[in-house]
């Protein structure tokens, strides 16, 4: 029950109130006073069981008046129709996104949408509401009728959303209610992602809202398929990750360092010339470019351990080329701490940059990453710092015309 507020009146005044009395206006069915009359007109008992004087008010100005004290209630439903088939905006959004070009602005905003002209029987999709995962479901609803029902996950995807508890039971009780879902549709059926399972409990959301949960298909471009036969295969069940899958993540993950790797690079040049600079520019490329591409082909299971062979691999003629173009006259020892350097310090740069990859792919878990990160992020700052020091100590010792 919703109580009304205090406002302020006197006892009298609440019970008055309460069946549609308020104070200075006439009870029903008595006239205020005559114009030019120092006396109002005798007023008959008010309903409300007292004695008003020109102070009742009709029922349907009081039931306006106690509308407004209550909560603000959303009374019909708000559908949004949007097309199944993305604009120029939406492309341009889409590569921005690709790119990290502000990655936390994708988003929709939350609530009931609609694609074609559905009715009270047709299937409710959720989704989150990043843009790249809205339109990819409204996509392929296009040419049917069908409501999204859109969730406020942060602008994440469900994947995503679903391990940070944004894409969760509450919100998706919260949305179907403050939609007003169950005076949409009859059949009180909604239909999830799949890879959203993690942030939901489904029998919670059947006790509190009355809506059975049916998870749906991993990929969106399966949905056309599936709600015709109602069925998920074997095939839509499974989570792939292929070469297109991981080649996707390449430019955001480049962009994120473009600039630093620049900086570095020339830096480098000026220091110690082409060889370290290419060495370096080699090192991160091969974390953020060759990494994904190569992913399962390479050796180990972690991958901070998969980035440092890779790392070897790509950095491994620059350490040769360093050997061989020592100064003629210069010790073997210097030649050595040259590869010493640039195998310690160029590897480690991949394998960190290969560790970002952790959160893209179905090859890890929370618990394992967590403990991959406390486990190797030492060492690489380990053998980062090595390979600083023996080329300081190489630097100062040619510096110092020791050799």
């Amino acid at each position: 029950m919703i109580e009304l507020p205090d406002n302020g009146l006197s006892k009298q005044e609440k019970n008055s109130s309460s069946c549609g009395c308020v104070p200075d206006e006439c009870c029903p069915g008595t006239r205020g006073p005559e114009e030019g009359s120092g006396d109002p007109h005798p007023v008959d008992p008010c309903s409300c069981g007292g004695t008003c004087s020109c102070n009742s008010l009709k029922s349907d100005v009081a039931d306006e008046t106690r509308a407004q004290d209550l909560p603000n209630i959303n009374q019909s439903p708000v559908v949004i129709p949007v097309s199944g088939t993305p604009d120029t905006g939406d492309t341009i959004d889409h590569i921005l996104a690709r790119l990290g070009q502000n990655r936390s602005g994708h988003r929709v905003t939350p609530g009931l949408y609609s694609i074609g002209s559905p009715g009270p029987e047709s299937p409710v999709i959720v989704t989150a509401n990043y843009t790249l995962s809205f339109d990819a479901v409204r996509s392929s609803l296009a040419g049917r009728d069908a409501y999204i029902l859109v969730l406020d996950t942060k602008g994440i995807n469900v994947w995503c959303a679903a391990g940070k508890g944004t894409f969760g039971t509450e919100e998706l009780v919260n949305r179907i209610r403050n939609t007003g879902l169950d005076s949409v549709v009859h059949h009180h059926r909604i239909i999830l992602p799949q890879l959203g399972a993690p942030g939901i409990a489904a029998h919670e959301v059947h006790k509190a809202t009355g809506f059975h949960v049916e998870y749906g298909p991993v990929r969106a471009s399966d949905l056309p398929e599936f709600l015709r036969d109602r069925i998920a295969t074997p095939a839509m069940r499974e989570v792939t990750f292929n070469v297109w899958d991981r080649a996707v993540l390449i430019p955001v993950e480049l962009r994120s360092v473009a600039l630093y790797t620049v900086i570095a690079a020339i830096a480098l040049w000026f220091v110690g010339g082409g060889l370290p600079a290419g060495g370096f520019i080699a090192a991160v490329l091969a974390g953020t470019v060759l990494f994904p591409i190569l992913l399962p082909y390479l050796p180990t299971k972690d991958f901070s351990t998969k980035g440092l062979v890779l790392g070897v691999i790509v950095t491994a003629p620059f350490a040769a080329m360093g050997f061989l173009s020592m100064d003629q006259g210069a010790p073997l020892w210097v030649g050595i701490a040259t590869v010493v350097t640039i195998l310690f310090t160029l590897p480690a740069i991949t394998a960190y940059l290969a560790l970002n990859f952790t959160g893209c792919t179905p090859f890890t878990s929370r618990t394992g990453v967590r403990k991959e990160i406390y486990r190797y992020i030492p060492f690489m700052a380990g053998l980062v710092v090595i390979g600083v020091i023996v080329a300081l100590v190489t630097g100062l010792t040619r510096f110092l015309r020791m050799w």
